[in-house]
């Protein structure tokens, strides 16, 4: 799975599995999040609040980077890098 980002020790990474949507990984320490990109919910994980907010807040700031890298891994490609999270959510 390619990294996308990372952040406040989260890794954010994403694997081209149609049957499930467009969706990314988001992994902290040995908890992980599954999280739906449009629209943008948690779709499984056992990560706590904090990090679901933070994660889900980085997410709304780059959806359109993430739905390209979605297309990107779809047709084949490596999906661009995306800018950590800036401010706290």
């Amino acid at each position: 799975m390619p990294v996308l980002s990372r952040f406040c020790g989260i890794v954010v990474r994403m694997l081209f599995a149609p049957v499930l949507g467009a969706h990314f990984h988001a992994i902290c320490g040995d908890r992980e999040l599954m999280v739906a990109i449009e629209p943008l919910t948690i779709i499984q994980g056992d990560a706590s609040e904090d990090v679901q907010r933070l994660v889900l807040g980085w997410a709304r700031d780059h959806q359109r980077e993430l739905l390209t890298a979605w297309r990107r891994c779809g047709a084949g490609l490596r999906p661009q890098t995306i800018a950590p999270l800036t401010t706290a959510f």
